[in-house]
């Protein structure tokens, strides 16, 4: 069987054309100079491959100021050379080493899919059919391992949403070239969670170890 390639649907046809004739236009000259002199973020976000999560509108950026790499559950896996876990990894060292970022934040969201397919992953409900999913999963055992387990499916889910972030931030702090460059005092670590439907944002208070509204 031959593999067949297809241009791509008509309305994404439609939203570039428009998005070329007002957008680019308006915006020109400054992605002529992006192209010509390359990107210098000073911020990473890691964040959900969830298509209703956007951290530029989130946080009104333009083209250039952060270096986005999404998962899925924008988790970070433990630092490993020999694991299989390489993408964001490979991410987070091309963000410090070549980007040389001042920030990495990691955005989660509420109502998580990923998050909730950790909780049944690690509660003996995981789909035998996942290839990839199940293995990648297996990165919110140590968050899974920290909720309670005596309330309700929804609470733990909240939890596991708020752990999951404070593990990925361990594990950032294990990278050895994240930990030199935060002790060079060249880098800030940020943990946020961000309430789809009513539009808030928390962050992690690293005195209280809880996640605060902004």
């Amino acid at each position: 069987m031959t593999n067949k390639i297809f241009p791509p649907p008509k309305f994404l046809i439609d939203k570039y054309k428009k998005w070329k004739s007002s957008e680019y236009v308006k915006n020109e000259t400054k992605l002529r100079n992006l192209a010509a002199f390359g990107q210098s973020p000073s911020t990473m976000v890691i964040s959900c491959c969830d298509s209703r999560v956007h951290a530029t509108s989130i946080f009104g950026a333009d083209e250039g100021e952060f270096f986005i790499h999404r998962n899925i559950a924008n988790l970070v896996p433990p630092y490993s050379l020999d694991g299989e876990n390489h993408a964001t990894s490979s991410a987070i060292e091309y963000a410090i080493k070549e980007l040389k970022v001042k920030h990495i934040i990691i955005l989660g969201h509420r109502d998580c899919g990923g998050i909730k397919y950790g909780h049944n992953l690690h509660s003996d409900s995981a789909n035998p059919n996942y290839e990839f999913i199940n293995k990648w999963a297996s990165i919110i055992l140590p968050a899974f391992n920290k909720i309670q387990k005596d309330i309700s499916v929804k609470k733990q889910l909240n939890q596991l949403e708020e752990e999951s972030i404070k593990v990925s931030i361990d594990n950032l702090f294990n990278f050895p070239f994240v930990k030199k460059t935060i002790e060079d005092n060249n880098l800030l670590i940020h943990g946020l969670i961000h309430d789809i439907g009513s539009g808030n944002l928390q962050y992690l208070n690293s005195v209280t170890k809880n996640f605060e509204n902004l």
